[in-house]
């Protein structure tokens, strides 16, 4: 089992061809921003370093990226706690955010001169697919990229 990449979150492994993941709580506030990406990215090292998975240092700069919008929507969207999930499988990461409001995002149509809420088209552009799924309470959103974007011909 690798060890966790931040206090309060659970890892597990299967060796073999079985996935890698890592899960964390997020408490809701502005400051699990910066942890969950942190951990994405430690996450991904620990991957590379004890697991031998190959990860381009832009998979791990994407990721971060992709995990740092999602998770920000959900601190500003959804009151309370939240979870992130990282999950390693034939050589994609999926970024899994969990929050408590049930309102699904939509991206809003181009306007250079617009300020902010550009969240949701750059995880369109990083990740080759995303999903938005309702919950009981709340929804799921997973966005899942290339951990080699060279070989994948993947975006950015």
């Amino acid at each position: 089992m690798p060890e966790e990449p931040t206090p309060g979150a659970s890892a597990s492994s299967s060796s073999g061809a079985g996935p890698l993941e890592v899960a964390i709580s997020l408490d809701g506030t502005r400051g699990c921003i910066a942890q969950a990406r942190q951990a994405a990215a430690h996450f991904l090292a620990q991957a590379r370093e004890q697991h031998q998975v190959t990860v381009a240092a832009r998979a791990v700069e994407n990721t971060q990226l992709i995990v740092s919008e999602l998770v920000t929507n959900a601190v500003k969207y959804a009151p309370g706690p939240g979870l992130l999930q990282l999950r390693i499988s034939e050589g994609t990461v999926q970024v899994e955010v969990w929050d408590s409001d049930p309102v699904l995002p939509a991206a809003l149509a181009a306007n250079p001169e617009r300020v902010g809420q550009h969240g949701l088209e750059i995880v369109t552009i990083l990740a080759h697919s995303l999903t938005m799924q309702p919950t009981v309470v709340g929804k799921r959103i997973t966005a899942a990229l290339h951990l080699n974007p060279a070989v994948s011909g993947s975006a950015a």
